[in-house]
């Protein structure tokens, strides 16, 4: 006899690019959790890919909410769909993972945080970068106060233009939400504010340039917040270059420090010195993205269990009340207090 809790049984609704790369093979090779049930509009297509990573069924997304059997949902859908099925899974009993952003709006947001508290259950954001050692390490370093206090923060996350032949929802402003700042500026903006402890903004300009869709191909976003610190942020999905580029720099009064590769300067003696602290290299061919989100699901699955517990996501109520008033910048021309 035993008295061992049988492994929680996940629905990972939605079965599109970040479902088919990250959440699903992740999930599918871990011992402690049963990956049930695969979930998308589009069933022929998630039979298809259920049956390539050995999960026995397929259902309709809205089946999946009135399922008694299913301990935690994993919304991979589009962006506008994130709070409606969230706040649902969790009246249902389930824990959820959001992929980004939690919902397009900081009342969206906020709506899910507390239905998770209302229903005791744990809801994670997919902000992954969070969960890379080098950031952490960085982000530990700034609490610490090595770099003396910040003045400036810089981040970049810029992908190279991937043609299509037909459009898709993340071209649907309605559906998407945005452009380039929703999908690549709220983990960019999410990592610089994280890396500094989540100072509250004040004030933010935008500029966004639109190509051949409704949405914004790129953004630069300019803000202050309480204390005086100055971010600057820019992101684009029509980058023209070899290989993507993704950045952050932290400026402080003793120091600075910048990542990919993690690299921190102190003033010591008079004369700046390297005191990059060493980190664990990498196993396996794994790249960092993928290790990342391998951390970021572990992080998940142990509170499903109970076996941790799980930060509530509060501070993405302040990272979309940002995001809105960029875009009112953007309209409008002009800075936008918050």
């Amino acid at each position: 006899m035993t008295d061992e809790k049988p492994a929680p049984r996940f629905a990972v609704v939605g079965t599109g690019a970040i479902g088919q790369v990250m959440h699903i093979p992740i999930l599918a090779e871990r011992d402690d959790v049963d990956l049930a049930v695969l979930s998308d509009l589009d069933l022929p297509k998630a039979r298809t890919i259920a049956d390539r990573f050995g999960v026995a069924e397929v259902i309709a997304p809205d089946e999946v909410l009135r399922r008694d059997d299913l301990d935690a949902v994993v919304l991979c859908t589009p962006n506008a769909l994130h709070e409606e099925m969230a706040v649902q899974a969790l009246e249902a009993g389930k824990h959820v993972f959001v992929e980004r952003p939690l919902a397009l709006t900081p009342e969206g947001v906020a709506r899910v945080v507390a239905a998770g508290k209302k229903a005791g259950r744990a809801v994670v954001v997919g902000q992954s970068h969070r969960f890379r050692p080098e950031i952490a390490a960085l982000r530990a370093l700034v609490a610490g106060g090595e770099i003396g206090k910040v003045y400036a923060v810089r981040g970049s996350w810029l992908t190279r233009a991937v043609p299509t032949t037909r459009s898709n929802w993340r071209q649907q402003p309605d559906v998407a939400g945005g452009g380039a700042l929703i999908d690549l500026g709220v983990p960019s903006i999410d990592l610089c504010l994280w890396l500094v402890g989540y100072p509250a903004p004040t004030r933010v300009s935008c500029v966004v340039t639109r190509g051949d869709h409704p949405v914004e191909d790129a953004a630069t976003v300019m803000f202050e917040t309480e204390g005086g610190a100055a971010f600057s942020v820019e992101v684009s999905n029509r980058f023209f270059a070899g290989v993507d580029r993704y950045y952050a720099r932290v400026m402080g009064t003793d120091g600075s420090a910048s990542l990919p590769p993690l690299e921190v300067y102190k003033q010591l003696g008079g004369r700046p010195l390297d005191v990059t602290p060493q980190q664990p290299a990498p196993q396996g061919r794994e790249n960092p993205y993928t290790n990342a989100y391998r951390r970021l699901l572990d992080y998940f699955v142990r509170g499903v269990s109970g076996r941790a517990a799980v930060e509530s996501p509060g501070d993405q109520v302040q990272l979309m009340g940002l995001i809105r008033a960029a875009y009112r910048s953007a309209e409008e021309g002009r800075q936008v207090a918050l």
